[in-house]
């Protein structure tokens, strides 16, 4: 890739990656509604998908959606509105963190229900199909996601109808607390792929370049008409399944030796003897990261709470917007 794109991958990731270390610390420190999931460590699935996508194109997300919206071209402002329930947030302040959605760039939101976002992905690659405009679905899902029925349903009708989507899994070892191996033999999930008759491909999740690579793949695979792929993303989340759980089934030396990969270091240190880039350079984006980070907090903390009748406005389609 160019420079330019490098660059504005490495953005996007930090981007993600400050955008949740701030709200931890919003969350620590001031009365914030709700609770979180993290993204921290898995940014490069998110950005590396999503760079092959445009705002036609469509994303479900997981309970652990931030950096799937962010990646996707939400307004950081508006994503940080709705984590303090703010009238100018994503949804108007009424999704919150794990049913944040914005329609406006395809993002078909959040789900606090596991898999529940893959049978959505298959509609809207179905709708895409029937459109015939060349756009594309993409469903992000984690590992425990892979073992309910909503999953298999999903990737087989897909299979069958040849829609154009990627089922791309976030397998970050653990559902909640349980090692993926304790629910499932086999090693790699995308290798219940064969089962459907579409490719299955495994790939290095810490790496965005190599997500990069296969995700191109097949999202041109989709637009092309050749049906959907299962594409299993071997990543790691860093902090714990929700907001201040312990983690205290996996070791502290297990989550250093995943820190080592760390997606971002992994694509700077990339950027810096690969491509070439100067450090200043990456420095500066970092900065202007920071500052794009802060302002965000101070837009959603001066703007207006709903009101309390506007609930009643987002239930039907082509309500006020």
């Amino acid at each position: 890739m160019d420079k330019a794109t490098a660059l504005g991958l490495y953005r996007k990731m930090v981007e993600i990656r400050r955008f949740e270390e701030k709200l931890y610390h919003l969350f620590s420190t001031r009365d914030m509604p709700g609770s979180m999931h993290q993204y921290n460590g898995e940014e490069a699935v998110a950005v590396g998908v999503c760079a092959h996508l445009s705002p036609a194109d469509y994303i479900t997300s997981t309970h652990r959606g931030h950096g799937h919206c962010i990646a996707k071209g939400a307004d950081i402002r508006a994503v940080m509105a709705e984590m303090f329930a703010k009238s100018t947030g994503c949804c108007r302040g009424m999704g919150g963190s794990m049913h944040i959605a914005d329609f406006s760039v395809g993002m078909l939101g959040a789900n606090g229900i596991v898999a529940a976002g893959i049978p959505i992905a298959g509609g809207a690659g179905l709708t895409c199909q029937v459109q015939g405009k060349g756009h594309v679905s993409v469903a992000f899902f984690g590992d425990g996601a892979a073992n309910e029925g909503a999953f298999h349903e999903a990737v087989n009708l897909a299979a069958v109808w040849r829609l154009p989507v990627v089922f791309v899994c976030e397998n970050n070892v653990y559902g909640f607390s349980t090692h993926y191996r304790r629910t499932m033999l086999l090693e790699n999930i995308a290798d219940r792929a064969a089962a459907y008759g579409i490719p299955g491909v495994v790939v290095d999740g810490m790496d965005l370049r190599i997500v990069h690579a296969a995700a191109g793949e097949a999202v041109r695979r989709a637009r092309d008409g050749e049906g959907p792929t299962l594409l299993e993303c071997k990543t790691y989340r860093f902090m714990g399944h929700s907001r201040f759980e312990p983690s205290s089934y996996r070791t502290k030396k297990e989550l250093e030796e995943w820190k080592k990969r760390d997606p971002i270091a992994l694509f700077r240190s990339a950027l810096l003897a690969e491509a070439g880039v100067p450090e200043a350079e990456i420095v500066q984006v970092e900065r202007t990261v920071d500052e794009v980070i802060e302002e965000s907090v101070r837009f959603a903390e001066q703007s207006p709470d709903p009101a309390p009748g506007d609930w009643r406005r987002w239930i039907f389609a082509g309500e006020d917007a």
